[in-house]
This record gives C-alpha cells, structure tokens and sequence, in this order.
C-alpha cells in the first residue's frame, strides 16, 4: 500500500499532548483541550490562536463546543466539569465531582445540557440553565470512555472499560439495553447523523455497526410512541446560566439518582431535599462575571468579523439579572392574585407533586435493580453452563 501525505497546517501552541479536537457546528473555530491544562480556540480560516482558556488545575481530557457555537463545556482530570462562554471568554459555571473526573463530555443536541462519562465508572446529565444534577446512572463495572446522544436527544449510549454498551432513556431517567460484542474495553460510539445506526470501537481492534432498534417495533414506531415528547428546546439564553439565581422560566428540577445502592427518599418529608450542585468560589466574586480576563492568556487583537463574535460583552451579566428579577416578580404576584388559590391548596398540590416524583424515582430505582438482577442472572447462567461444559469435557 503506498504511503499518502495529505497537506496538513500544524497549529502549534500547546506544550503537552493533545487529548481532545472539536469543530463549532459551523466549521470556522476548533476547540482543542490539553495535558498543559490549558483550552485553546483557533480559527480555522486562519488557522490561528485565538485564545486561551486556563482555570483548570489539571490535564484537560475533553473539550467540545455547544451546538450554536456560544458555549464550550470541558472536563479535567482535576475532577470539575466547567461551562465557558466563548465570547467573553469567562468561565461561567463549575461542577464539581468529588468521587472521580469524567473521561468525556458532549452536548446535548439542544445545547440545554451537557453529559459527563466518568472514570469512576458514573454517566451524570446536568442541567446549565438550572445548575442541576439531573440524571446519575451507576450502570457499569468500568470506567465509561465514551457516550453519544440519539438525534432526538431522548436516548443516550455508553461505551465502558467492562466490555458493554448501554442504552439510557432520558426520557424515563433508566437502562434500556445492555449489549455485549466487543472481547475488551470499548473505547468510542457514536450514533449516525439520522440516528438509524450506531458504531463502536474497542480495544480489540474491532469497530462493530449497530442497528438502532430499540423495541421490537419499528424504529419509526418507536419514534411515535413518543412523538408527543419530542421537542427541541430553544437554546439556553446566557442569562439562564450565568450567575446564581432561581431560573425565571422553569420550576423546581428533580435529581434522578440511577444506583442500586439508592435509599429510598422518606415519603413522609413534605420538602424533601434536593441537592444543588453549586459552583466553585470563583464565581461569588461580582469581578469574575464582568468580562474580565480572569484564567484567559491575551492574544493579538484584530478586527476581522470572526475575531468580533469573541469579543467581550458590553453589559453587566449581573445587572442583567436584576432587572429582570425585578421585572419577574410583580407579574407573579398578579398572577397570584388572578387565580385566586387558597394557600392551603397551593400548599396541597405541591406535597402531591413532591409525593409523585418520590414515586416516580422510587419506580425507576426498582426497575434498575430488577435490570441488573437479570443481568448478573444471565452471567451465572452462562458460567453455570461452561462449567458443566467442562465437566463434561473432563469425563
């Protein structure tokens, strides 16, 4: 086979290994994460740096841009996953992992969460605009490298040291499948742009091309069954996700904590806890939100038209929010008035509400536990049966 040099421009600013590359969603900037700790955002036409990010205290293993271009999400083996804003080039959101650091992290295709597969062998869907965590799935013995989300944004695939994929349905926060193919790690999936198939690579040396069939039924049938449900949401606005502060638009978010380890939440708690994930110190300071360039090296300005989507903002994000509290909380108070509930009611419909999603979790923490159970049934069946292979053989 002949050898092939393809014309190739070399981008040099990093001083350590590169772990991560990423095309914006419109092809004219690359996202590139580093053991030196540091992010790096180029331009692709001109094939130069345009700027760096460094708060990371640790090798960077991943670094992807948001579907519209205006966010970039990372992870680092310093055990943070952080949300940036790519024109103000700040940090603007944090969240920590005590337990272990993510491996990978992607959007969804909505660009209102980012997904986290971590080597503490957890998948954690969290929420930017609310700052929340949303789903924890403990489903594999090994560490998860890679994860993929279905077009629709309902599905998400897995791929782990221990050998599996798995299949989650956000939609109902629980494991769908799990599939065996690969004699090792699986290192890499990814779901075709239609979502019809998937493919996996693995340690040993197979790249393996999956059907996506879900059910029995139809894949278009399955797409009907949740038609109702399927939606895209608008883009997180910068000011869902800046600084801390109830989100105006949405209500109170639940935390799904997938793990057969899970106690139940007391039923009886009429408030019953819900865990915020809070950001780091950095973002207490009012300094930190006002485009400064805290954790960013400087670089040569310019006055082409990409070099100005980059350039810092000209208003106060924490300003921002104020007027807009101020202008949110008279018209709830009309609305209150309007409607008129007593605030027995009021207090009676939310206890229902909060003993709904008490029944909700508790569901699929048993449906969890009944997967795993036929999944560890199956593997004492399997060994059962080559011991008695072996027995056989040795008569």
């Amino acid at each position: 086979m002949d050898s092939l040099h393809g014309e190739s421009s070399a981008l040099k600013a990093h001083t350590a290994p590169v772990c991560s590359v990423n095309f914006s969603h419109d092809s004219q900037f690359l996202v590139t994460a580093s053991n030196d700790k540091s992010i790096k955002v180029w331009s692709v036409h001109r094939q130069r740096l345009l700027f760096s990010l460094f708060q990371h205290t640790h090798w960077v293993r991943c670094a992807k841009f948001s579907p519209d271009g205006r966010l970039i999400a990372s992870c680092s083996e310093d055990k943070t996953v952080k949300i940036w804003d790519a024109t103000n080039k700040i940090c603007i959101d944090s969240f920590t992992d005590y337990e272990g650091f993510a491996n990978y992290i992607d959007f969804n295709p909505s660009g209102t969460c980012v997904v986290s597969a971590g080597s503490n062998h957890t998948v954690k869907l969290w929420d930017i605009r609310m700052n929340k965590l949303l789903q924890h799935y403990r489903v594999h013995r090994g560490g998860v490298n890679c994860v993929s989300f279905h077009p629709s944004g309902n599905y998400l695939i897995t791929a782990s040291a221990d050998g599996t994929l798995k299949i989650m349905d956000l939609l109902e926060g629980r494991l769908i499948y799990t599939l065996h193919g690969h004699k090792g790690p699986v290192l890499s999936v990814a779901f075709s742009k239609g979502g019809e198939k998937f493919a996996s690579g693995g340690a040993d040396a197979q790249v393996l091309l999956w059907k996506t069939n879900f059910d029995t039924f139809n894949y278009k049938e399955v797409l009907k069954q949740h038609i109702r449900r399927i939606h895209t949401d608008d883009p997180p606005h910068l000011l869902d996700i800046y600084p801390r502060s109830p989100h105006p638009h949405d209500g109170q978010s639940q935390s799904i904590e997938i793990d057969p380890s899970f106690d139940v939440t007391d039923t009886q708690t009429l408030d019953p806890p819900v865990v915020d994930i809070s950001s780091s110190v950095y973002f207490s300071s009012p300094s930190r939100t006002t485009g400064s360039s805290n954790g960013i090296s400087p670089f040569k300005d310019d006055t082409s038209n990409e070099d100005l989507r980059y350039r810092p903002a000209l208003f106060s994000p924490a300003s921002s929010r104020r007027r807009l509290e101020d202008e949110v909380e008279p018209a709830v108070c009309t609305v209150d008035k309007r409607i008129g509930i007593s605030p027995a009611l009021g207090n009676a419909l939310e206890h229902i509400v909060e003993q709904l999603d008490v029944l909700t979790l508790t569901i699929s923490i048993l449906e969890q536990r009944l997967t795993l159970t036929e999944d560890k049934l199956k593997e004492c069946l399997e060994n059962q049966h080559k011991m008695l292979l072996q027995a056989r053989q040795g008569e």
